[in-house]
């Protein structure tokens, strides 16, 4: 029987468990292999063989495994307790096993109806675990077909909540199907069945899909398209054939409108550029929003175009008790003037207090503003900053399930000003169907830091209006105001992104230490954040520092680093549930982020970078309940929790639109290809009081000196500046 669980990988499946043996008694033997999915108090028929760990000892290597009714009354409640059937937590297993004993199992198979015989079990609970009994035999059968052709158990669950009982003639005739279909399954897992299945190597389906892929892919890096050359070249070297098939294979998904191809000007050349449909859409719309609203005779603010704006910036200074800079005044009477309007500047420079300034005109003059950002912790800030409600963009466009907005071209929004913060984070998609909600008439002011990482997702947005300067009208804040001059994170922000090094000398908010090796950083990341920070700070480890890696991967990563910062922050605790879901074990208290959109949670969607805190875990009802940063509770059956990850520590990319008071940033020469300008000034730039930097002085300084990654692939200037 299968006791406990000590570590499991959720992307390779391997896994370290403890069980127990008829022979074996009360001693736990340990096991090793592929065994995500199996469940504490299952019983396994294990194949394998043993071996010898030089630090560990005696193990079995497990080759496969499968699932064994469990025969003991004491077996049957481990089972049912395990959390396995939705309804039947520890202590309704206790019942229910009371009642029924050995024949427990088959009760609940062949008569589930008698369920109510056992105190507390009403009807409709019944019925509940009857049926999630049903479907977890089914979800077995799915599951030993696809251990067959090489799918983990978790993979094998998204694959049957997707396709339910086709999911085997899915897997068999149309297994590139999967990468479209189910979240969380790339072209490379789908190339994995397709093969065990027997698909061809060059067959023009599996070309067709690759390609599909590869332009994936290219959007994952933030491109809207990718050339043809790079296309068909970076296609080669996935699928491994030949590049005459790979272009022919092209030809005909163009054919077949899966994707488009479009000649786009590249400085005094063209390049044939090949876009998925919805970016090249999107791209197109997007431009020709923007036109609408520049060209639209009709205006919402028009009283601005004859207002006297001394007396108007005078009036504003009675009310705000500050003066405003020449660029500020400037950006003031932009944004009320012109339709279509950007804002940039670094921090320090007064963009929040100039955004303040033009929404108090605005409501002085009755205007209808609507104030919104990427993120809810951005929109939040932005509320209270302005004194006025903001609200995140997706719940703005009341975005439904499949993605569509409330909110469009034909439903456009009543505002006579939107102003948008955060406008770095803004990709290609989410910009569009702002735009699109956006009437002819109302002003559409972009307020953002184009020297920031870009969007997460496709496209530069920002920095593709400000290169149209003939077309989109902006204003750059440079001057630094005296007491942000006071701040080593604004002045060290600074020095970052001109290329210099950050100060360290006598600063009260801005700090290095020192250390060398990817283990020894995380050690010490943690110390800081636990410890060393709240003790000289007063501030909360959880609620106000934040960790931001600048990857994933390694000791000193993201992945890692959420580990053991958990178990310094929120330990194990007798009597307090928590749920593992393959690596990950969540309590409550954990900080928690969403890695994906999914428009069917919460009242208006939960997307993709939302944080939020664990606040109750219901093992009878299969549920776990998160309060995200904006203060909505929203529930996760315990299949859906692939979608969550902790936040301890998150990647410095999502973290934009994000304030912290603390900041801790690991810098470690093994995230070499990472440690970029862009990058570092996105971490500091997320920090209101303090920044921490624990790591090399190698890595800090190759960060400092690597201006970025080149630009993406997008055409959206290009396509303002036709029109």
């Amino acid at each position: 029987m299968l006791e406990r669980i000590t570590y499991a990988n959720e992307e390779t499946g391997y896994t370290i468990a403890r069980v127990a043996t008829e022979r074996s008694g009360a001693e736990l033997l340990t096991v090793v292999g592929p065994l995500l999915g199996a469940q504490v108090g299952e019983s396994l028929r294990l194949t394998g063989r043993w071996g010898s760990h030089p630090r560990y000892g005696r193990q079995f290597e497990v080759w496969s495994y499968t699932t064994v009714l469990p025969a003991t009354v004491q077996g049957i409640q481990r089972y049912l307790g395990s959390g396995l059937i939705k309804g039947i937590g520890p202590k309704m297993a206790e019942r229910i096993v009371d009642h029924f004993g050995t024949d427990t199992l088959e009760i609940i198979e062949t008569s589930p109806e008698r369920l109510v015989e056992v105190p507390g079990l009403g009807p409709k609970r019944t019925k509940m675990i009857a049926a999630a009994w049903e479907e977890q035999k089914i979800i077995k059968e799915v599951m030993i077909f696809l251990q067959g052709v090489g799918v983990s158990t978790s993979i094998a669950v998204r694959i049957f909540k997707q396709y339910g009982d086709n999911s085997i003639s899915v897997v068999r005739s149309e297994p590139y199907r999967l990468a479209d279909d189910v979240w969380g399954i790339g072209f490379k897992t789908a190339d994995t069945i397709a093969q065990a299945v027997g698909i061809p190597h060059d067959s023009p389906e599996r070309v067709k899909a690759g390609l599909r892929y590869t332009l994936s892919q290219g959007a994952d890096d933030g491109h809207c398209y990718l050339p043809a050359p790079n296309l068909v070249a970076d296609a080669v070297k996935i699928l491994q054939v030949p590049a005459e098939l790979v272009a022919s294979c092209l030809e005909e998904l163009v054919a077949e409108e899966g994707v488009v191809r479009e000649e786009l000007p590249v400085g005094d050349n063209t390049i044939p550029a090949i876009y998925l449909l919805p970016f090249h859409r999107a791209e197109l719309s997007l431009a020709g929003s923007l036109r609408a609203l520049l060209t639209s005779s009709h205006d919402r603010l028009g009283a601005f175009r004859t207002v006297d704006w001394e007396v108007a910036l005078e009036w504003l200074r009675g009310r705000t008790g500050s003066d405003l800079a020449a660029e500020q005044a400037q950006a003031v009477r932009l944004a009320l003037s012109e339709k279509v309007a950007v804002l940039t500047g670094g921090p320090g420079c007064g963009k929040s207090f100039t955004v303040r300034s033009i929404v108090t005109l605005a409501r002085a003059k009755k205007a209808k503003v609507i104030l919104a950002a990427p993120t809810g912790r951005a929109a939040k800030r932005l509320s209270e900053l302005t004194g006025h409600e903001a609200t995140t963009v997706h719940r703005l466009l009341q975005l439904r399930p499949g993605g569509d907005a409330t909110f469009d071209r034909d439903n456009p929004l009543d505002a006579d000003l939107v102003v948008v913060d955060e406008a770095s984070m803004l990709d290609l998609l989410l910009a569009n169907k702002l735009v699109k909600a956006v009437a002819p008439g109302t002003h559409l002011l972009f307020v953002g830091d184009v020297d920031q990482l870009p969007s997460v997702g496709a496209g530069e947005v920002l920095r593709d209006l400000l290169a149209a300067e003939e077309e989109i009208p902006r204003v750059r804040l440079t001057h630094i105001f005296r007491q942000a001059q006071e701040s080593g994170v604004v002045v060290n922000a600074h020095r970052v992104n001109t290329g210099l090094p950050p100060a360290l000398e006598g600063m009260k908010d801005f700090f290095l230490f020192p250390c060398e090796e990817p283990e020894e950083i995380a050690a010490l990341t943690v110390d800081v954040v636990a410890s060393r920070i709240p003790r000289r700070f007063g501030l909360n480890a959880r609620r106000d520092v934040q960790v931001l890696a600048p990857m994933h991967r390694g000791a000193a990563g993201a992945g890692n680093l959420n580990t053991i910062l958990q178990e310094a922050l929120t330990p194990a605790r007798e009597g307090m549930p928590e749920r593992r879901y393959g690596g990950r074990v969540f309590r409550i208290g954990d900080k928690v982020t969403q890695l994906r959109n999914n428009y069917d949670k919460g009242a208006a969607g939960v997307f993709n970078g939302t944080v939020g805190v664990v606040v109750d875990i219901k093992p009878d009802d299969h549920k776990l309940v998160v309060r995200t940063d904006e203060d909505e509770d929203v529930e996760y059956s315990f299949d859906e929790l692939d979608e969550l990850a902790h936040a301890y520590a998150v990647s410095i990319h999502r973290s934009q639109g994000s304030e912290y008071p603390a900041v801790v940033i690991p810098l470690a020469t093994s995230a070499w290809m990472m440690l970029q300008r862009n990058l570092l000034y996105t971490a500091i730039t997320r920090a209101k009081k303090l920044v921490v930097i624990v790591g090399s002085r190698r890595a800090l300084a190759q960060a400092v000196r690597t201006r970025g990654a080149g630009r993406r692939h997008t055409s959206l200037t290009h396509r303002l500046r036709q029109g």
